[in-house]
């Protein structure tokens, strides 16, 4: 294709787009200018799948070089930038701060946004990351100080000229914590209809990571059947399975960390034990063979050995264009567990042994799985026994009768 030269300010830029037919994305944009210090001849090109988003790039580097931003600057991957600049936009803090502001710029803010060009970052953008890390039950600290770092690092970019408002600066943020423990008042709302819905679920995922994985569905199937979170499913170790009694001893589970993932006590700080049901003792048999005899390996792993979490599973099987395909546009990977305590309950599972299998803390939350007709029983039985206690409460005597002469 011709070449097409602009005169931004400054700089005079040449830019072109070739068509390759051998390559997943053909359709190479390339710019190319004169470094107006160095004199030094300066490219920079990328493929595209469609000559339209080769033209949208090339056009936003000609609309950068028109503001004064260098091509180079204005393609930048966030995760490049921060690198290069997160001392200047970390300068004042205090060291007890810089910790927590880095590991959320780790663990969070690159793997979620740090592919994107900084100038391709959005409100929208930032609106759906705090979200998925609200909904991967990061802490409010912790989501606090990923937005604090990811602001800083765009103020920078405001500063550099390279965006003129920082889309990081999201509020209201809290207020999905609020609408999440709302949703919590009826888990039953949340929880998956039936085993081949489950199946259909699983299935679905593992055709949708790369090279199909088949350990995901094991990991989805096994938390939905023993109503597990995924960090406990993470934390499982061969030797917590008794086969005998195919009985699966709850210690740890897997959580983010400052530099990576760990592995600390459960949430309930206590050791719970869980059924596995026949339904899926094959694959539990099948994991405990590929890991080998020792009984501290990890019973589930991503496909090159390492821990899962919930971010990590829904990155992997592109969780959320799975359930929007699948008509569940709703459903999260703690609706797993959802579903998982809602089955226990409508197989009859008395209240008080699904409390101990859920490692809930309060009865409450528990009988928040109980189907509503359970409820109006219950009701029932709590409204006799009132009825009995009036019964069965001492009556007053009547006053006695005294006679004057």
């Amino acid at each position: 294709m011709a070449d097409k030269s602009i005169v931004p300010v400054g700089v005079r830029l040449s830019t072109d787009i070739e068509y390759r037919p051998d390559r997943p994305a053909p359709y190479r944009a390339r710019v190319r200018w004169t470094d107006p210090t160095s004199k030094l001849r300066q490219s920079l090109s990328e493929g595209k799948g469609s000559e339209e988003e080769a033209q949208e790039w090339l056009q936003t580097i000609i609309e950068a070089a028109q503001a004064g931003i260098a091509p180079t600057l204005a393609t930048m991957k966030l995760a490049e930038y921060g690198e290069a600049n997160m001392d200047l936009a970390l300068r004042g803090l205090e060291l007890k701060t810089l910790d927590p502001y880095l590991a959320g710029w780790r663990t969070r803010v690159v793997p979620a946004l740090g592919h994107l060009a900084v100038r391709m970052i959005t409100n929208g953008v930032v609106d759906r990351s705090v979200q998925n890390w609200i909904t991967d039950e990061h802490s409010r600290s912790t989501v606090k100080n990923t937005i604090a770092v990811l602001v800083r690092v765009m103020e920078q970019a405001v500063r550099d000229g390279i965006i003129k408002v920082n889309p990081a600066r999201v509020t209201g943020w809290q207020k999905l914590y609020k609408q999440a423990e709302d949703e919590l008042l009826d888990p039953r709302a949340l929880a998956l209809p039936d085993w081949q819905t489950l199946v259909r679920l699983a299935d679905a995922l593992v055709a949708a990571s790369h090279d199909r994985y088949r350990g995901w569905a094991n990991v989805v199937l096994f938390t939905a059947c023993t109503a597990a979170r995924i960090g406990e499913v993470s934390g499982c170790r061969v030797g917590d399975i008794d086969t005998s009694q195919w009985i699966w001893t709850v210690r740890r589970q897997t959580t983010p960390a400052p530099g990576g993932l760990t592995d600390k006590g459960t949430k309930g700080k206590r050791a719970r034990k869980v059924p596995i049901i026949e339904e899926i003792r094959p694959l539990v048999a099948q994991r405990i063979l590929s890991a080998g005899p020792d009984p501290d390996a990890r019973l589930f792993t991503g496909p090159r050995g390492g821990r899962i979490s919930t971010a990590v599973l829904r990155d992997a099987t592109h969780w959320d264009d799975v359930v929007t395909r699948l008509g569940y546009e709703h459903l999260r990977r703690h609706d797993l567990r959802h579903t998982g305590l809602t089955w226990f309950a409508d197989a009859g599972v008395q209240v008080h042994v699904l409390r101990r299998i859920a490692g809930h803390g309060s009865l409450t939350t528990t009988q928040r799985y109980l189907h509503p007709e359970i409820h109006k029983i219950t009701a029932a039985g709590a409204a006799l026994s009132a009825h009995l206690n009036v019964l069965r409460a001492p009556r007053s005597l009547p006053s006695p009768i005294v006679v004057t002469r």
